[in-house]
């Protein structure tokens, strides 16, 4: 909206903030969408929120809805649109929006891959298409086509690009995705090299940040529509305190940390989960975490003993005032079956892939709530 525009607006009118869509208001600075009238001069206009996430990333805890949710979604049904769902390949079973189909009834999907660049840099991108596609398909997420991107990185865009054109077929576009997977930082570089907008969607490692649609016209009348982030419980990302969170995700390519051991070996993932062996041949074992995540082994005997007297120090993180404030563990029983080479997923932690098929009883301890899931190994 222009500045002249601007000058004659009443809150009767829907102005919406540009970076996270939620309407705005003059009157109460604790309610969402407030704006000082001195910034509404400012172009791009944003809420005082999106401003300080911008600027100071610092961010209110903020979430809509889920009706609210639930009812913005269920309207893609309605519309012939192409609905592009953006998944994070570090969290690729947390971040699956299952159930998709029904909430995008006839209209295609593009399935885009997000935070590639944080897979090790020998890794061999037609085998991790190859087992993406194989992953969907087995989350029953029909998809028209699969794109493998950085949206960090710009890696992969010219391929996305390419595939928007060829699959919109000059319809509107539906942006969908869990918190964290990266979807506002895609869609600010498809503004940059598929748009004339000015305007910048808010981006933070927050969840929560969209709290409404964001149109994003395009050139030939159509928009990008952004929509705001689906959050799951069952992900580590969304029960850590927010100072923890930035430790948790990783920003450059992971290091895989690999570990011999003999059964009854524990592993320690600061203290915020643990990995035990319980029963097996002796074997290896390497873990795809942050390199914030500091990874401690003992005897299994002594685990409880550890966590007990050492959360918070030598588990870290998060800080043990802060452990104490999330939810209790709970133990988790996973058994590899001989003759398959699996990983371990922690949603929102990473992966611990088993290295051989001889089998192994493993035994995973998170808080509750938290996703773990048995998958073929991505690498």
């Amino acid at each position: 909206m222009k500045e002249t525009d601007l000058q004659n607006w009443t809150e009767e009118e829907d102005l919406r903030c540009e970076g996270c869509g939620v309407k705005l208001q003059l009157d109460d600075p604790s309610r969402l969408g407030y704006i000082p009238e001195q910034a509404l001069a400012k172009v791009p206009v944003v809420c005082q929120r999106c401003f300080r996430i911008k600027h100071y990333n610092d961010v209110s805890s903020a979430t809509i809805d889920q009706n609210e949710f639930l009812r913005m979604l269920g309207h893609i049904a309605n519309t012939k649109s192409l609905v592009v769902h953006i998944v994070d390949l570090f969290d690729f079973e947390g971040s699956l929006i299952g159930g998709l189909q029904r909430f995008v009834g006839n209209n295609p999907v593009l399935l885009v891959v997000n935070k590639i660049d944080l897979l090790p840099k020998v890794s061999n991108m037609n085998r991790i298409l190859n087992w993406v596609q194989k992953q969907a398909k087995e989350h029953g997420v029909k998809t028209e086509d699969i794109v493998l991107v950085s949206a960090k990185k710009k890696i992969g865009f010219d391929r996305l690009l390419a595939k928007l054109e060829e699959h919109r077929r000059g319809r509107d576009v539906y942006v969908v995705g869990a918190t964290n997977a990266g979807k506002s930082t895609l869609i600010n570089r498809l503004i940059k090299d598929y748009s004339d907008l000015e305007a910048e969607l808010t981006t933070s490692q927050y969840p929560g940040t969209t709290l409404d649609l964001v149109r994003i016209p395009l050139d030939d009348g159509k928009a990008i529509i952004d929509t705001p982030g689906i959050v799951y419980k069952h992900r580590l990302t969304e029960l850590v305190p927010k100072n923890v969170l930035q430790a948790l995700l990783p920003d450059k390519p992971l290091k895989p940390l690999v570990f011999q051991l003999n059964e009854r070996q524990t592993l320690f993932f600061g203290a915020l989960a643990r990995f035990d062996f319980v029963k097996g041949e002796h074997q290896s074992f390497t873990c795809f975490v942050s390199s914030d995540i500091k990874v401690h082994r003992t005897k299994l005997e002594k685990a409880e003993e550890l966590y007990e007297n050492h959360r918070g120090e030598l588990l870290y993180p998060p800080g043990k005032e802060e452990a104490d404030s999330m939810p209790a563990w709970t133990k988790f029983p996973v058994r590899v079956p001989k003759g398959a080479k699996m990983d371990v997923v922690i949603s929102g932690l990473g992966w611990i892939k088993v290295n051989s098929d001889l089998g192994a009883e493993l035994e995973v301890h998170a808080p509750k709530g938290v996703k773990i899931a048995l998958r073929p190994s991505l690498i």
